[in-house]
């Protein structure tokens, strides 16, 4: 039997390293952010970072979407 959408996040480690994973590149986006002109290496990074939490959030939406 499929656990409940709810309960992916504590029947599944994998989810949980996406969604902590996740939040983490959100904080540092946000740290970008905060920062009134970033250098090219850090507009890169932001980049690459936007990218990541779309897919990770993919993986994630994946992982609920089997549950149920």
């Amino acid at each position: 039997m499929s656990p409940h959408p709810g309960q992916v996040e504590q029947t599944s480690p994998n989810y949980e390293e996406l969604r902590s994973q996740h939040q983490n590149h959100e904080r540092r986006l946000e740290e970008l952010k905060q920062q009134p002109r970033l250098t090219p290496e850090e507009e890169m990074e932001e980049k690459r970072l936007k990218k990541l939490k779309l897919y990770l959030k993919d993986q994630m939406e994946r992982l609920r979407s089997s549950a149920s």
